[in-house]
């Protein structure tokens, strides 16, 4: 019973959530004429319910669309039956039904709430556009492919320094991981092939000017990252190529900006408290604004330069 409850949850949610505008019967003023698509027990299922499901699925051909439909009509019928059962049963008041109802409704709100007061992003001039590429040739001009190898170790921050002079100490990655290993230090050895636009725009300056067979050091939430360069192959980009991915990169800065000052306006137009174990929510903002990233070891802030010049020595025979 908990694994059907669990996987029918979303399910039930969903139609929870479109039933509570539903009316069966009422009065003639209620009852306006509507393009009904189905009943279920009585209950209206809409035309226009179904061309909602339809606008969120992705390149639907229009030569689809009447199949689609009838899916879609077929879904909603399920979810009605299911909706309606559930309710008999009271499950409309389960409180892990409940909370997953708040959640949704406020998470719909706020996004409708964005979408309405943003609108449409304006398009980036050609002038913007051409200032992107000129300023970041490490992504367009002088684009590589690269070839990383990373070794991600687990260590606790007065071990670290010990740690950096093993590496440059080390004539090779590998007797480094034989040190690593002889010293307890979990350590996931991995590689890769990324163009440069794959890879963390902090570190991407730094990569662009290191030769072949460098390596540098990187902090993690959980001690270090050696990322070696194994090899790279220019492949440049030309501004027309470039155009369409810079326009909706700015697009989508532009909006993430004024996304932001929104809120920061609601915000403080609101009272908000923090209570209880959560009083210090509201001393961190920066700490709660970074927590996003810090699963990406690569995009934590750099090891000192010198990392990659003293290091190179003990990797140059990697390639």
């Amino acid at each position: 019973m908990h694994g059907l409850k669990k996987l029918y949850l979303p399910l039930l949610i969903v139609a929870l959530m479109a039933g509570c505008g539903d009316k069966k019967g009422g009065t003639a003023e209620e009852s306006k004429p509507t393009q009904v698509a189905a009943k279920v027990n009585g209950t209206e299922l809409t035309v226009s319910q179904v061309n909602y499901a339809l606008q969120r699925i992705p390149n639907l051909d229009k030569d689809q669309s009447k199949a689609a439909s009838l899916q879609v009509i077929r879904n909603l019928v399920d979810q009605e039956v299911l909706a309606q059962k559930a309710q008999s049963e009271k499950l409309d008041r389960d409180p892990v039904v409940v909370q997953a109802l708040d959640a949704a409704r406020r998470q719909i709100m706020a996004e409708v709430y964005m979408t309405r007061k943003l609108g449409a992003p304006a398009e980036p001039t050609d002038a913007e556009v051409s200032d992107y590429f000129n300023k970041h040739p490490e992504l367009f001009t002088k684009r590589k492919i690269y070839r990383l190898q990373e070794l991600a170790i687990k260590a606790p921050e007065e071990k670290q320094e010990a740690i950096r002079k093993q590496l440059t100490d080390s004539r090779t990655l590998n007797d480094f991981a034989e040190w690593l290993k002889a010293e307890k230090y979990p350590a996931k050895a991995s590689q890769e092939v990324k163009p440069a636009e794959q890879l963390p725009q902090a570190l991407l300056p730094r990569l662009a000017e290191m030769p072949d067979g460098q390596a540098m050091v990187v902090k993690t939430p959980d001690g270090l990252l050696v990322i070696v360069l194994a090899d790279s192959q220019v492949q440049p980009v030309t501004l027309e190529q470039a155009k369409p991915a810079i326009a909706r990169l700015l697009q989508n800065e532009a909006r993430q900006k004024a996304a932001k000052a929104e809120l920061d306006k609601v915000k403080a137009e609101a009272k908000i408290e923090y209570m209880g174990e959560f009083a210090d929510a509201g001393k961190e903002p920066a700490a709660a604004a970074t927590a996003g990233s810090a699963a990406e070891p690569a995009a934590a802030p750099a090891a000192p330069a010198a990392d990659a010049d003293a290091i190179s020595k003990g990797v140059s025979g990697l390639k």
